[in-house]
């Protein structure tokens, strides 16, 4: 029998001055169980940084497919594409010639530096593509959140995150590692 995804609600409250975009967000996340709390959580901080009523959550681990979050327009087109983790470069290829913009959220530290060496060369070509990178500390702190049923608020000012849930306050600054020119 296989396992099911777990359900988190999230009442999110944003506040990005940096696009001057103030709303709240009632949420549903499904964890594919080989997903765990930190990967869910970083696709919740994509969400929040690029939070629009058009942006939704794929299918994530279940399909290779969609992409972690997507924005469509009315007719179809894919505006902007996100993933989260160290995708494989031929997929981020793929993805670059389907959408106008694929955002990569890169955590791990040590892993994030061996998958950028290796694909360096070839991402740097993509027209399209920008990647950020979270720290472990970051990561965890985030992942500390997590919670069946959260209620955040999140800022964001001058590209740095503050998300305020039950407990501490996690200030996050995602690190550009490369933009399209």
């Amino acid at each position: 029998m296989a396992l099911k995804a777990t359900i988190f609600k999230v009442d999110l409250s944003l506040a990005d001055m940096d696009r001057n975009h103030y709303e709240n967000y009632a949420l549903t996340l499904a964890r594919h169980p080989s997903e765990n709390d930190v990967r869910m959580m970083v696709r919740l901080l994509a969400f929040m940084r690029y939070a629009d009523e058009a942006l939704v959550f794929g299918k994530g681990l279940s399909t290779d497919e969609e992409p972690d979050l997507w924005l469509k327009d009315l007719t179809g087109v894919i505006n902007l594409w996100i993933v989260v983790g160290q995708p494989d470069e031929r997929w981020l290829r793929k993805a670059s010639g389907r959408a106008g913009k694929v955002i990569v959220f890169c955590y791990g530290d040590r892993v994030v530096d061996v998958w950028w060496e290796q694909n360096r060369a070839t991402l740097e070509k993509l027209p399209n593509l920008t990647v950020f990178r979270l720290s472990s500390e970051d990561t965890q702190a985030l992942a500390a959140l997590t919670n069946r049923a959260m209620s955040l608020q999140c800022m964001i000012q001058d590209g740095e995150m503050l998300i305020t849930g039950e407990g501490d306050a996690v200030r996050i600054e995602p690190v550009v590692m490369f933009v399209a020119p």
